[in-house]
């Protein structure tokens, strides 16, 4: 019901409003799961992001009171997206320690359903040591995307489909999370011992986390360290998406966000241990994620339109009042 509030507020002008609501929605969705599960936070492992966090707010006062436009637009982004960040993989933790059965046979089978043949797929990956390191490096450079992202569309003053795009993120990553609560997996997981250059997948590296989750014996939250335990949907299939249609307009950027989404997406299965189906399930939910998005905050860009530079930038006497924080 709060998102149906928040598609018919007034669309006469962008705002970030409707992105702070969706974090507050995950912020109440993440206390009420962590409720009486016993998990406790690491002080001192607190304390950098709680400085990051204080930074980009600042950054974004001084930006939205000083006239400074692209400073406020892109700290908001970046502090929404972190926030996000912490809020979403904590969810993630709670929501896994209270998750039913495991999905993997059932994932494996629709896998196979459609063609996967992964053990091939691994075997061949082995013999590549070139495209291995390119689709390794593009796998784990995903927040080096979104960096890029927000720098370039605040750079270029793009602060309307900027906003859309965090909005996008920010609610698809929400499903997703929900998505995987309902359906649980370890994820494709492969002994990397078998081969003899491919790396340990994400999955791999995560079977204690998650067996521990589930079993009630990894409770402290280390806010440095808090890794994506999702397998489906896979966000690594959604967000590349949501940047590279954000990006399609912005200088120096339009080619090659969607390449570097490109090739990310196709490692992904390979370095974060998903099946085919959570890779197809991501690629589904990025369009409908930048279907509603515009409508949460009242833009006109959509999957097709193209935006130009925000109109108030020409006109500093308003900036001030225009871009910001909420």
């Amino acid at each position: 019901m709060a998102l149906n509030a928040l598609m018919n507020r007034n669309n006469a002008a962008t705002s970030d409003t409707s992105s702070w609501w969706l974090l507050s929605i995950m912020v109440a969705a993440c206390l009420a799961a962590v409720n009486g599960l016993g998990f406790r936070v690491d002080a001192w492992r607190a304390v950098p992001p709680a400085i990051g966090l204080a930074l980009l707010m600042v950054a974004a006062f001084v930006g939205r009171h000083r006239g400074r436009p692209r400073l406020a637009a892109g700290a908001t982004a970046f502090l929404q997206m972190t926030l996000f960040t912490l809020i979403g993989v904590v969810l993630a933790y709670a929501l896994a320690a209270r998750a039913g059965a495991l999905w993997d046979a059932r994932l494996a089978a629709a896998d196979r359903a459609l063609g996967f043949d992964w053990p091939a797929v691994f075997a061949a990956a082995d013999r590549a040591p070139v495209g291995l390191w390119i689709g390794g490096l593009a796998y784990h450079s995903l927040t080096v995307q979104m960096v890029t992202c927000i720098v370039a569309m605040s750079a270029y003053g793009q602060f309307d489909r900027l906003r859309v795009a965090v909005a996008a993120a920010i609610l698809s990553g929400f499903v997703t999370i929900l998505i995987s609560w309902w359906l649980p997996a370890m994820g494709n997981v492969f002994d990397p011992a078998h081969f003899t250059r491919l790396w340990p997948s994400i999955a791999w590296l995560e079977q204690a986390m998650i067996a521990g989750l589930r079993a009630g014996t990894w409770r402290v939250l280390d806010l440095t360290q808090l890794m994506g335990i999702v397998s489906f949907p896979s966000f690594h299939a959604t967000l590349p998406v949501i940047l590279a249609w954000a990006q399609r307009d912005t200088p120096g950027w339009r080619w090659v966000a969607p390449v570097w989404a490109g090739v990310t997406i196709i490692a992904t299965p390979l370095f974060g241990g998903h099946y085919g189906v959570d890779v197809l399930g991501g690629l589904a939910l990025a369009p409908l994620a930048l279907a509603i998005a515009p409508r949460l905050v009242g833009s006109s860009a959509s999957l097709c339109s193209g935006v130009a530079p925000d109109a108030d930038l020409a006109q500093p006497a308003r900036v001030g009042t225009n871009h910001g924080i909420g």
